[in-house]
């Protein structure tokens, strides 16, 4: 039997599904992230794309590409946050609180080197991505 987990938009109009397991959770320190998230850190959950679907709501459901790399997508309606496709690593960020279900074990903080919240967790922090993304790898001190 398949893990599969459900979220939706602030609204509810949306409504989408995960399914397996991620292939990573996370925080990302990015100055881009914390914008749209309007908070000081994103939690992530990474995913392959084929295990992401919306199932309700797909007309509405927007898009918003700032830069190649991250493909945003959330509610024509009210503006709630869905996920991020990431075209070049192949996987689709759906964010941690929207699917609520899935129990939130981060590994990683990325994008570190620009954050705002300093957190002493015990995670490594990379300065950007993990080499295997196209990142250059390097830890930084907590």
């Amino acid at each position: 039997m398949t893990n599969k987990h459900t979220g939706a938009c602030f609204c509810g109009a949306v409504e989408i599904e995960v399914s397996g397991e991620p292939e990573a959770m996370g925080y990302c320190h990015c100055a881009s992230c914390r914008s749209w998230s309007a908070g000081p850190v994103n939690a992530f959950t990474l995913w392959k794309p084929e295990n992401v679907k919306v199932t309700k709501g797909q007309d509405s459901v927007a898009t918003f590409v700032k830069n190649p790399s991250s493909e945003r997508q959330y509610c024509k309606k009210c503006g709630g946050h869905l996920m991020t496709g990431h075209p070049g690593f192949g996987l689709t960020d759906v964010y941690a609180a929207t699917i609520p279900s899935v129990k939130f074990q981060p590994g990683v903080h990325v994008n570190y080197a620009e954050t705002v919240l300093p957190m002493k967790d015990g995670l490594p922090k990379l300065k950007d991505f993990p080499a295997e993304l196209g990142g250059s790898g390097i830890a930084v001190a907590e």
